[in-house]
């Protein structure tokens, strides 16, 4: 049944376990993860859902490292796992190599939350307290320091924030909250 598959967050994070080996990518997950739940509490959405959409967002990248695999590859492994079409759909919605327009609050929140929860989590790995009294300023001041997390893409830092109709500060802060709670097993000072 699809509400079961779709709200089984112990299977959604077996799947992450099967296909990602890096404790990096682990965390990464699951930042990206407490961050869209933060966000669909917060608008009344579907919590466990949105939830598993982010945990599996990027499931296939080590077994998929390119553009020309990733994430449309992962994508097909979950349709074989009976996951549903919109599930998927959001999922896909995250790379922007694709050019899916993304409609649903869901797709709109993964992509905003990606990138941001994964810099934001950076910040807190170079930071004696980690997160705690982490501020808006110091997370845009390292965004104009290329060489910091180098890997994030700072547009799509800005254009998730503009997407989602909110200021860039209060992205921040949202997720910088979101990921509070578990800081521990981000590997951040608690």
């Amino acid at each position: 049944m699809e509400t079961d598959l779709v709200h089984d967050r112990d299977l959604a994070w077996s799947i992450v376990c099967e296909f990602i080996q890096s404790d990096a990518l682990r965390r990464h997950a699951l930042a990206v993860e407490a961050s869209v739940r933060s966000y669909a509490r917060a608008g009344s959405e579907d919590e466990e859902a949105w939830g598993n959409v982010a945990l599996l967002h990027d499931f296939d990248w080590e077994i998929h490292p390119t553009l020309e695999q990733h994430p449309q590859a992962g994508e097909a492994i979950l349709e074989e796992r009976d996951y549903p079409a919109w599930f998927r759909r959001a999922i896909l919605s995250h790379a922007n190599h694709l050019d899916l327009a993304r409609e649903t609050p869901l797709e709109q929140t993964l992509f905003a939350c990606d990138e941001l929860s994964g810099f934001v989590h950076a910040c807190g790995l170079i930071r004696p307290t980690g997160l705690e009294g982490l501020e808006p300023k110091s997370v845009k001041k390292k965004l104009k320091t290329p060489s910091f997390a180098a890997g994030v893409n700072r547009d799509d830092v800005y254009e998730g924030a503009e997407l989602l109709g909110i200021d860039l500060d209060d992205h921040i802060r949202n997720v910088v909250a979101a990921l509070q709670p578990i800081a521990g097993e981000l590997g951040l000072p608690t």
